[in-house]
């Protein structure tokens, strides 16, 4: 599955987009000025994903990929 794949998935199951993830992992103290917290590991950011908006370990690991700055919305 494309990276685009991935996230027009996660829209369509959450209404959700990047940007409403980036401004959730803020408010719940993931990242701070848009950048993911050193000490926040992956683990955390599937285990909330997982349970808060029922996304299962590849989709909670690209929104993951997203808050780390390894992809971005335009990432194939």
């Amino acid at each position: 599955m494309s990276f685009q794949a991935y996230l027009k998935t996660i829209k369509e199951k959450t209404g959700l987009d990047p940007k409403d993830f980036r401004t959730k992992a803020e408010e719940k103290n993931f990242t701070q000025h848009g950048q993911l917290l050193p000490a926040v590991k992956a683990g955390e950011i599937v285990t909330w994903l997982k349970n808060d908006y029922d996304l299962g370990h590849g989709h909670a690991m690209a929104i993951y990929a997203l808050l780390k700055g390894i992809k971005d919305e335009n990432s194939q």
